[in-house]
């Protein structure tokens, strides 16, 4: 198992290269392996839209930024988000300029009476499929973030790449492009043992972890 690849694999905003083209092949070869991931009852539900036309993708860009705009609308950031929002701000600036634009959508609609388990079936048998794709970018060399933003607009980018918005839902939006030459931090995760209870649930500090 690349250990390497599961643990080092992480969303990529300013490294991504918006000068570079991407090549289709790539691109092809990644999505067929995210159509290996798992589905409840192997409905496979995922469907792609991959944009690369400029006009299109400056026109999401310009529904990602608003969305972006309004998530942040009346939030204070704590002094140790600021970096992340730089960099989120970042890419709504440039989200148009991205050689690969992969909009990710799951047929149906999310259940109009929502409950943990019809929820966790619509999404759960999607988001597998969209991490698959990111490992396999990542495999290549290529840099990608998850994104959903633009959803705020959801309707709107429906109409103007001829989703059909009653039959399918948008998920995720991932910008994908080669990286640039920098450094590639470590990824910062709170250690597994703080935060798993065993034969119960554990509250960090407890001390509760199996030996």
């Amino acid at each position: 198992m690349n250990t390497d690849l599961l643990t080092g694999t992480r969303a990529v905003r300013k490294r991504l290269d918006l000068h570079r083209p991407v090549d289709d092949r790539d691109i092809r070869e990644c999505l067929e392996i995210a159509v290996h991931a798992p589905s409840g009852s192997n409905r496979q539900p995922w469907r792609f839209v991959v944009v690369r036309d400029a006009e299109l993708k400056q026109r999401i860009g310009e529904y990602y930024r608003k969305g972006f705009a309004a998530n942040l609308s009346g939030r204070t950031p704590r002094p140790d988000q600021l970096a992340d929002l730089a960099s989120g701000q970042y890419l709504a600036d440039h989200l148009g300029e991205v050689p690969v634009l992969i909009l990710v959508c799951s047929l149906g609609r999310p259940p109009a009476e929502p409950s943990a388990l019809r929820l966790a079936g619509f999404y759960g048998s999607v988001y597998p499929a969209v991490w698959n794709l990111q490992l396999a970018l990542s495999a290549r060399g290529l840099g990608s973030t998850l994104t959903t933003a633009h959803l705020t607009y959801e309707r709107e980018v429906a109409e103007l790449l001829g989703i059909p918005f009653e039959e399918a839902t948008q998920v995720a939006m991932l910008p994908v492009a080669h990286l640039l030459p920098g450094g590639h931090k470590p990824v910062r995760r709170v250690p597994a043992a703080e935060i798993t209870g065993w034969d119960g649930w554990q509250t960090p500090g407890d001390g509760g972890a199996a030996s």
